[in-house]
């Protein structure tokens, strides 16, 4: 007990970052950035549900005037890049960010620095299309921003020119994100964790990861091309210089598509984390799980034109995205079979968690089917750009994601904060949400079947759509005053809930290994794994098994072990980047970058590109600790 006292207080002053204002600008430690991802992620959740709540407001009842037609665009254009870009990807980073880690029994992410700058840019994207609004110029052409009627002609304000910069500014941020979570996921798991015996999660966020490195550069490149339209009299989408509207379209969606299962596919992997703790079995059909969410990654990429079946496009082509599908739904299929096979082949803990878990089955299978039949293309043409679509996309964002995340955060709250949540708070929340939104957006789709045009700012009276609007307008705000409930439970929590201890729910990962919250070093020895549930298969003595080789406890300065791809044989000892000022102050010049080409400003532009430079350099300054030794095999 004293050797570990010892050890542990060895690594404490290795890893600790010291509690003050340059400790919390400099910390690349894996948990704070990842809370910070999670916090600011829900920050931009409530200021999206406010614009919802204004927008359900204006449609409650016909020919209402609280909004303009001008105000009612910026308003549902920044609801639906908020959600998109700042919650919805973002708060499954922070999960990622924090869990990674300490699921593959490693001490940090493989780049600490990129994880850092990484938070950094997503935070300043953020504030950057906000100050949108300081003058009066937000995003008015839609989350997916759609040409000719975002070109200048047609938009001649600095409206669509902050859209543009913000995601190119923001795809920084989510693809580094991405390359980082790839190279610690296959490169830095703990020994003996084969890609086997990985935790659904990592595979779920492995091919997240990979989704958007394929796909995330359409959109990037979309913005550039339109950026360079607007600015510089290029004609990229201009049909009268050469160029094609429908470009964006394509360009749009061969992002947009993966898109839906980036923020899905991890809400997956911890609904198959979560449900078999409280299912008290193991995941049915791992494998089968695991291959079909890499899967669904693969099969999104083919899917994006089923958007575009009212624009015109070959009858062979339509043929083949309407394929595609038809098929992703196998593979989908497989997962909610395992998981409906676990629960009733287990012995359920009806937790709030497991609440969560449930309603996102039944509201994900009700999106699904939606979905299924608006891959017909003669459907498609029938309720194509009506509230059938905005039904059908809520109930998969809201029912994959927000559900997930939710359930995500009673599962881990514990073992991020050392407490437990107020069950029957939750309980409230989840009856609260489940209620509130069925009955905010099932109405939704029978408005759309009526024929009630999407984007448009009111309706007139005797069309049949005053009961339903109305409707949809109560159940939203229901599910938003469950959302509240839930937010207040986790600031009350987080102070006064009751201590959890190292693993209150006997999880079977490396995560419920550490402390509660874990010490900043994750790990006193590099645990050793023989079992894809080694908390349950696995004795402390075996997990601990190099408790006396060096090669395990790692003190000589922040070091962690590195392993192979395949079988995670040990391959060296990783030196890790020290707490840095340079990441923030690299965002930081990036950020007045932004807002200097936005105003056209070239002098500051090129100071802020100089400044950006010696962050880099700075960043890069070789270090004598830095580097790695190889381990004795």
């Amino acid at each position: 007990m004293a050797a570990t006292a010892s050890l542990e207080l060895k690594l404490d002053s290795l890893w600790g970052t010291p509690r003050s204002l340059t400790g919390s600008l400099t910390t690349v430690d894996h948990k704070t950035l990842g809370k910070r991802y999670l916090i600011t992620a829900f920050v931009f959740l409530c200021l999206g549900g406010l614009e919802a709540a204004i927008m359900r407001a204006q449609l409650a009842r016909p020919a209402e005037h609280l909004l303009s037609p001008e105000a009612y665009n910026q308003l549902f254009s920044m609801h639906g890049t908020t959600m998109m870009f700042l919650y919805a990807a973002p708060v499954l980073s922070g999960f990622s960010n924090y869990f990674v880690p300490l699921l593959v029994g490693s001490r940090d992410l493989a780049y600490p620095r990129l994880n850092a700058f990484s938070y950094w840019i997503f935070l300043f994207a953020g504030i950057f299309l906000y100050s949108s609004f300081l003058v009066g110029a937000a995003p008015d052409g839609g989350w997916f921003n759609y040409v000719p009627l975002t070109t200048r002609p047609f938009d001649p304000g600095l409206n669509i020119d902050f859209y543009n910069i913000a995601l190119i500014f923001l795809s920084v941020s989510t693809t580094v994100g991405a390359v980082n979570f790839i190279v610690t996921i296959l490169r830095m798991r703990a020994p003996g964790m084969t890609l086997g015996r990985m935790p659904i999660y990592l595979w779920s966020t492995l091919s997240t990861s990979a989704v958007i490195l394929f796909s995330l550069p359409a959109l990037t490149g979309a913005c550039l091309m339109l950026e360079l339209d607007r600015r510089f009299g290029t004609h990229f989408f201009d049909p009268a210089g050469g160029g094609s509207s429908l470009l964006w379209q394509h360009l749009f969606w061969a992002f947009g598509h993966p898109w839906v299962y980036v923020v899905v596919l991890p809400g997956f992997g911890i609904v198959s984390m979560a449900l078999p703790v409280f299912a008290r079995r193991r995941l049915a059909a791992f494998e089968y799980v695991a291959m079909s969410t890499a899967a669904i990654a693969i099969i999104g990429f083919g899917v994006w034109a089923h958007h575009m079946f009212a624009v015109g496009l070959p009858t062979v082509g339509m043929g083949f995205f309407s394929a595609a599908s038809m098929i992703i739904v196998i593979p989908s299929g497989i997962s909610v079979t395992a998981w409906l096979l676990t629960s009733w082949e287990g012995r359920p803990i009806y937790t709030t968690a497991y609440l969560f878990i449930l309603g996102f089955l039944v509201i994900f299978v009700i999106g699904g089917l939606s979905g299924v039949i608006t891959g017909i293309v003669p459907f498609d043409w029938q309720i194509h750009d009506t509230y059938f679509v905005v039904a059908h996309l809520h109930y998969v964002l809201i029912g994959a994601n927000l559900f997930p995340v939710i359930a995500g955060v009673h599962y881990w709250f514990p073992k991020m904060t050392g407490r437990l949540m107020n069950e029957r708070v939750g309980k409230w929340s989840f009856w609260l949400m489940f209620v509130g939104f069925n009955a905010g957006f099932f109405p939704m789709h029978i408005a759309g079947i009526l024929g009630m045009p999407r984007r448009v700012y009111t309706y007139y009276e005797g069309m049949g759509l005053d009961t339903v609007n109305m409707v949809e307008t109560l159940g939203a705000y229901l599910f938003a005053f469950g959302v509240l409930v839930f937010i207040v439970n986790v600031i009350v929590s987080a102070r006064r809930g009751p201590l959890s201890g190292a693993n209150p729910w006997n999880g079977s990962t490396l995560e419920w290994l550490t402390p509660s919250p874990p010490p900043a070093y994750n790990f006193d020895v590099i645990p050793v794994i023989t079992s894809r549930d080694p908390l349950w298969d696995q004795s402390l003595d075996e997990l601990r098994g190099g408790a006396d080789d060096s090669s395990r406890t790692l003190t000589d300065g922040r070091e962690t072990l590195t392993t192979s791809v395949m079988h995670a044989r040990p391959v060296a000892i990783l030196h890790m980047a020290e707490d840095s000022i340079w990441p923030l102050l690299l965002a930081l010049s990036l950020t007045v970058l932004c807002y200097s080409s936005l105003l056209n400003v070239a002098v500051v532009s090129m100071l802020a590109g100089a400044a950006a430079l010696i962050s880099i350099g700075g960043w890069f300054w070789p270090a004598p600790e830095n580097g790695s030794r190889t381990v004795a095999q």
